[in-house]
């Protein structure tokens, strides 16, 4: 982090991924009147309803601390068609590695909790050939990952936006489609909707 301070082109990144409930709501606190209080009532899943019951998403908290006017605090999303693996990570990875690069950057650091999609060997392999690739073609971003303490979801910035993102969202009144969660989040974000990450057909 002190490295980073003292380079503009160090882009500082946390990560984590979080499920979006169509059904749950998130627990809120609100003023009423005594005869009149508000009630939540969870929605009720159609059975044709063609949507999952919750969407996997990645999201990446950016700053730069050498350069805060330059490059703004923001967050970068992705969903999940599925779950979090090994095979998803690595496409997000290169996904925000190229962004990074287009906007200037040289070395993302990284820092995320210790998921086993995280560590596992084909992550850390995708990692080490990115980085041995930058420093060949001297183009891209290199990749510095770290990892937060076990069970430390307060030491990652992005953990309050998921909480605070849950309650922008609701909608009391009706289930949300997928897409309509997915643009309300991102909206509620500040980011751009972008296509869902998919495990190719051959990993699927």
């Amino acid at each position: 982090m002190a490295l980073a301070a003292d380079h503009s082109e160090w882009a500082v990144g946390f990560s984590d991924e979080v499920w979006w409930s169509r059904l749950s709501h998130p627990r809120l606190h609100t003023w009423s009147e005594p005869e009149q209080p508000l009630r939540l009532i969870e929605p009720q899943r159609p059975k044709d309803d063609p949507d999952p019951k919750a969407l996997a998403c990645y999201g990446l908290w950016l700053s730069c601390p050498a350069a805060p006017t330059a490059f703004p605090e923001q967050v970068w999303l992705r969903f999940v068609t599925g779950r979090p693996v090994s095979a998803i990570t690595t496409q997000f990875l290169d996904w925000a590695a190229t962004k990074l690069a287009a906007l200037g950057k040289r070395v993302w650091l990284l820092v995320w909790d210790n998921a086993s999609w995280h560590r596992s060997r084909q992550v850390r392999a995708w990692i080490r050939a990115h980085n041995h690739q930058v420093k060949r073609t001297g183009q891209g971003v290199r990749l510095l990952a770290c990892f937060l303490p076990t069970k430390s979801p307060w030491l990652n910035p992005i953990e309050p936006r998921w909480r605070h993102t849950r309650r922008r969202v609701l909608e009391p009144s009706r289930l949300l489609s997928a897409a309509e969660l997915e643009q309300r989040v991102c909206d509620a974000l500040g980011c751009q909707l972008e296509p869902r990450l998919t495990l190719p057909e051959q990993v699927a």
